[in-house]
């Protein structure tokens, strides 16, 4: 099969299993958000270390130790993703499914916006506007909701924070997140087994099913990550770009459609907003990588000068 259009196979379908997690995670109902979380580090790690032991990769963590910059950097990753899940099985298990759609919908301009910030990176005019109107869209969710939409921006402000660590730290997507897992695991297992001393443990006690969800909660966290990464290194950026709305137009269709959640006229005018501006930055971006391509092309096809005598 064609490498590009494996990739879309990949991209599309991490995406698909991010938008249809919403009915996931309800389904692991009664179980809070922490123990939803502790399960999902704890078998996620569990589930990746049988993968890297399938594929006799373990070695790395050898090499990981001598690289304390590293481990600093998997800890803050660790953290900021560990916030982002919580916030969103909260989010999901507080009949929010469309505010935590909102979160994964403006994460590309909050990437932006940390680029500025963060990393000195310059923005074109257009990228200018679409931040612009984002930010006019959050302000009408604000009157709408009469607060902040702080689920929608915890949401994209830990994602986005994810992704700057990791894309600085460099590591495989299996590798990654295996470690990020381990370093979660022994906070997660810690809180399990107090749930589990003052009897307020719902994994064994609800029923098998509940308790079969809960151990695939690690396999739902890591396939759709490592099929991302496959479509990662085989689709340009732009491809990839214009596949991450996926998952936030399943979510917001769940929350709408599924679980009625309500969707005024002002909240709409806010999404629109939002879409607006996600139009405008895609819209850019494709335009600068034509651009880009047009002048590599350019350049190697340009005739070298011959040498002067």
């Amino acid at each position: 099969m064609n490498q590009t259009r494996l990739g879309y196979l990949y991209g599309f379908g991490a995406y698909l299993l991010w938008g249809f997690f919403p009915i996931y995670f309800k389904l692991l109902r009664p179980a809070g958000p922490l123990e939803i979380l502790a399960h999902r580090v704890v078998w996620s790690a569990a589930f990746v270390a049988l993968l890297l032991t399938a594929m006799r990769n373990i070695g790395f963590l050898r090499a990981l130790a001598r690289r304390p910059r590293a481990l600093a950097g998997i800890a803050a990753a660790a953290a900021l993703i560990a916030v982002n899940w919580v916030t969103y099985i909260y989010g999901v298990n507080s009949d929010r499914v469309v505010e935590t759609a909102l979160g994964y919908f403006i994460t590309p301009l909050v990437v932006v916006l940390i680029g500025v910030f963060a990393l000195r990176e310059r923005l074109r005019p257009a990228q200018w506007v679409a931040l612009g109107v984002g930010a006019l869209a959050v302000a009408v969710l604000t009157v709408d909701y009469g607060r902040l939409p702080y689920l929608a921006l915890c949401l994209a402000f830990s994602f986005a924070g994810y992704g700057l660590v990791k894309k600085r730290l460099g590591l495989p997507a299996a590798e990654g997140l295996f470690v990020e897992s381990a370093v979660l695991s022994l906070p997660a297992l810690a809180y399990l087994a107090w749930l589990a001393w003052h009897g307020a443990a719902t994994f064994g006690h609800v029923s098998t099913a509940h308790t079969v969800l809960l151990v695939l909660a690690g396999a739902a966290t890591a396939i759709p990550l490592l099929l991302f990464a496959g479509a990662a290194n085989r689709l340009p950026f732009t491809g990839l770009g214009m596949l991450q709305y996926i998952a936030p137009i399943l979510q917001l269709g769940c929350g709408v459609l599924i679980y009625h959640e309500p969707m005024p006229p002002a909240r709409l005018a806010g999404f629109a907003l939002v879409w607006l501006a996600l139009i405008i930055f895609t819209t850019d971006a494709i335009r600068q990588a034509r651009r880009t391509r047009a002048e590599a092309r350019a350049t190697a096809t340009a005739p070298v000068p011959a040498p002067a005598r």
